[in-house]
């Protein structure tokens, strides 16, 4: 896969170290932690490690940071495994930190051999308020100054089992009065008991990722260590770690601005919110900006990556228009994606001088920007479906589209002329009368007359009928960061399903086949299209955005 990828202060900073000397190799890290599904956030994590490391010849290892067990399952390890996969890229090897949780413990015994670490008996809430705040010192623990042999008994007694959750847990000794909070005797390892997704009930204490996530680093000789800027201030731990637990190998952290996207959730918090209010249909909703989600949607790998490469890394935090992620699928889509007809919302067309029980071929391009796409035969007969709103009793001046006495082309077909109308009941108009020009035919090379407006059309004999799946943003409000009013922004109108038809060419098409419908813009089939065993399309992106890249 060719890596697009253009310059920035990450790709400086390992070119210089290599030019020093300061590393004679490449190792970077994807640590996800398997607590829920991977967001377009994370994709532009992975993009950048992975693009990283090869560009340099080097590795990139995938690691899962499940040092929590409460919230962790096997179902999000596989889901991310997918995902790293599905985006194009291959891992040099696959870690999990429970691989080394023996290593971490004895690192912690380490610890407390060397007066850097107690056992404190203090509630989350005791220590949390100890802790101090940016303008207060912290407050010493009351267990600080335990000697090192009952630091030692107690430690491993809580590995042991034989404290309650909450009851004790182990702190680093560093400073009550940092002025980095981080700083200030932050918890290594807490005890739960519960059921690890990849060790069982082996161990019921559990590092913190602080504790773990450095040492998993230098276990595996990672020399970039790669993070986003809400860990900047967690970097003086990060070093503490690695030097007072005498890791052979050090690797550095860096950082980089995370991704935020208008009208887009980029919490894996508010995501599982979002999934167990059921608010969404699950972790892959056609809505939800998780890659599952995005790939169910109908968005490509080489969409997303071409994204991730145009908006760059950089060090500042910025809000990126979600309008620039679809110009990208639409920019991909435009010459893989067949041109087809589609109607969402019917109105019965009887073209009354048209031979009854007669069926007409006619040749249609299946993308006019690709002609190596070739063309396709749809057939054309008595009777076709067309858009309701392709049609209206009274128009408004400079309506071009069908209206009594007015004519119109249909498109790859012939010119048809509105004559008259039938409304039920209510008055609601159902069915149009019209005559064709068999003179007109397209490709005939008909010059006679002009016509303004072209419609798409369905023939009605041989429809396809269809489920079409329509989406806007799931967040109406930008500022998805406002704790008090996450839930109140939710869209009533970013989903919606209309019943319809499609040409009958694509009736076999598969789960992820794309199309674009005329006038309509482009589709994915839906995977419940197998399990409901009819045509599902999911609305990726309308056809056309004011959008445009800045230069």
């Amino acid at each position: 896969m060719e890596n697009k990828s253009s310059s920035n202060f990450l790709k400086n900073i390992v070119n210089e170290d290599l030019k020093l000397g300061k590393v004679d190799h490449i190792i970077t890290r994807f640590p996800p932690e398997p607590n829920g599904y991977l967001h377009i956030g994370h994709a532009k994590s992975i993009i950048l490690n992975f693009e990283l490391a090869d560009e340099f010849k080097g590795k990139t290892h995938l690691r899962f940071d499940d040092t929590n067990p409460v919230k962790e399952d096997t179902e999000y390890v596989e889901s991310i495994k997918e995902d790293v996969s599905w985006l194009g890229y291959e891992w040099d090897n696959l870690f999990f930190a429970s691989d080394y949780f023996e290593e971490m413990y004895e690192r912690a015994v380490l610890l407390i051999k060397k007066g850097k670490a107690y056992v404190c008996d203090s509630t989350a809430e005791e220590i949390r308020r100890m802790r101090g705040s940016l303008t207060e010192v912290g407050q010493k623990s009351p267990y600080r100054d335990r000697s090192v042999e009952e630091n030692l008994a107690l430690f491993e007694r809580m590995r042991q089992g034989e404290f309650k959750d909450g009851q004790k847990v182990l702190r680093a000794k560093i400073d009550m009065a940092s002025p980095n909070i981080n700083m200030r005797d932050p918890v290594l390892y807490r005890i739960a008991h519960a059921t690890h997704h990849n060790t069982g009930d082996k161990w019921c204490i559990y590092p913190m990722y602080d504790f773990a996530h450095p040492l998993e680093d230098a276990i595996e000789g990672v020399t970039h260590s790669i993070c986003t800027l809400e860990f900047e201030d967690h970097r003086p731990l990060y070093d503490w770690v690695i030097r007072e637990c005498e890791m052979e190998n050090v690797p550095h952290q860096y950082e980089f601005a995370r991704l935020n996207i208008t009208n887009m959730v980029m919490s894996k918090r508010k995501l599982k919110q979002l999934v167990d209010e059921k608010v969404v249909d699950g972790w892959d909703d056609p809505r939800m900006p998780t890659i599952s989600g995005l790939r169910r949607r109908g968005y490509t790998a080489e969409a997303i990556r071409n994204f991730a490469r145009e908006i760059g890394v950089a060090k500042a935090d910025s809000v990126v228009d979600s309008k620039m992620l679809e110009h990208f699928i639409r920019e991909d889509l435009k010459l893989k994606a067949p041109r087809t007809m589609a109607v969402l919302d019917p109105l019965k067309v009887l073209i009354t001088n048209y031979p009854e029980d007669q069926v007409e071929m006619l040749e249609a391009e299946n993308n006019p920007e690709n002609p190596e796409m070739g063309n396709r035969q749809i057939p054309f007969s008595r009777e076709i479906y067309i858009e309701q709103d392709d049609f209206m009793e009274n128009p408004p001046p400079k309506y071009h589209r069908l209206f009594p006495g007015n004519e119109v082309r249909l498109k790859n077909a012939y010119f048809i002329k509105c004559n008259s109308i039938v409304k039920d009941e209510s008055g609601k108009v159902i069915e149009l009368h019209c005559t064709y020009d068999p003179e007109t035919k397209s490709g005939s090379g008909f010059t006679g007359r002009k016509v303004k407006g072209t419609i798409h059309w369905v023939d009605a004999s041989q429809a396809v009928p269809a489920e079409f799946r329509l989406y806007e943003p799931l967040i109406l409000d930008q500022d998805e960061e406002d704790e008090t009013s996450f839930l109140d922004h939710i869209n009533p109108k970013s989903f919606e399903i209309v019943q319809g038809f499609v040409e009958p060419n694509i009736e076999s098409s598969k789960p992820q086949d794309k199309f674009q419908f005329f006038r309509h813009g482009y589709f994915n089939v839906d995977p419940l299209s197998t399990k409901q065993k009819k045509l599902i399309f999911n609305r990726i992106v309308s056809l056309k955005s004011s959008f445009q890249l800045p230069k």
